[in-house]
Order: C-alpha cells, then structure tokens, then sequence
C-alpha cells in the first residue's frame, strides 16, 4: 500500500517557495553583465565594424569575420576579439559582417562560407592569407594579425 503526503506545505515551504523566484531575479539582475556580456558584445560587433568596401580600399590589412548573434562559438570568442580590436584597431581594419543579413550576401558567397565563425586574413595587397573557421585562440589570431602588420 501506497502511502500519499496529502498535508498542506508548511509555513516554510511556502516562505522558500516565495523566496526562490525572487532569489533568481536578484541573481540575476546582479550577474546579468557577466551572463550576457559576451553575447552583448556580439550584438555590437555590427556597429565596431570598418565597412568592407572601405577596408578593401584602404591598404591595411583585414580582419574579416563572419558570424552570427545566435552562434555560441561566436559568443564564446566575443570578448577575445575585443580586445584584439582594440590593441589592433589603427593597423588593421576589423570587419564583421552577420551571416543573417542579406546585405553581406555578396561576401558569403566570395569568401566561400561555409561554416561560422569563419575568419578571413587579409593582408595589405589584398591576398587572402589565411582562412579560420570554428573556435580559434586569441593567441593564433594575434600572431596572423601580426604577420600581417609585418609583412
């Protein structure tokens, strides 16, 4: 025979029961940043981003990445590519472009993409000199940006 606990839930089952949802929200709204720092940067990859037609004309070189708002390597590198930015920002353009706006259709297709994140290293005449697709080390996107900048 089966026994069933048909009591009411005490007092303080129905204080943790409150408490849980508002704990949450508290977590929450106090880690927000952290949680979704990397995605926020993603977002605003779009407006840190040398437009293409001018990087291609300007004799630096280019970093070229591909990615979307919904990708999780791409949010994972968010915050790596940053900061290589902003070390590498007066030397080499940074381009991004959303794989998701059909306004980039016209360089998915040059570029070949087949796959996000895909990074194309271009150096200064032009000449694709490398092609990185899928999560990469910020340690092996600094050297290529560094060769490109020596070459």
């Amino acid at each position: 025979m089966q026994s069933q606990n048909n009591y009411p839930p005490n007092n303080f089952q129905k204080i943790i029961l409150a408490l849980f949802p508002l704990l949450l929200i508290v977590f929450i709204l106090f880690f927000k940043n952290s949680i979704f720092e990397s995605t926020l940067q993603l977002r605003n990859f779009g407006n840190l981003s040398v437009d293409p037609e001018i990087a291609f004309t300007n004799g630096k070189p280019t970093y070229l990445e591909f990615y979307a708002e919904w990708c999780e390597i791409c949010k994972e590198m968010a915050p790596e590519v940053t900061e290589l930015k902003k070390d590498f920002e007066d030397k080499v353009n940074f381009v991004f472009l959303n794989v998701d706006n059909p306004k980039w259709d016209k360089f998915i297709k040059q570029f070949k993409v087949n796959g996000i994140p895909q990074i194309n290293m271009i150096d200064s005449n032009l000449n694709l000199q490398a092609t990185l697709t899928g999560l990469q080390e910020e340690k092996t996107l600094k050297d290529i940006i560094n060769y490109l900048i020596e070459k």
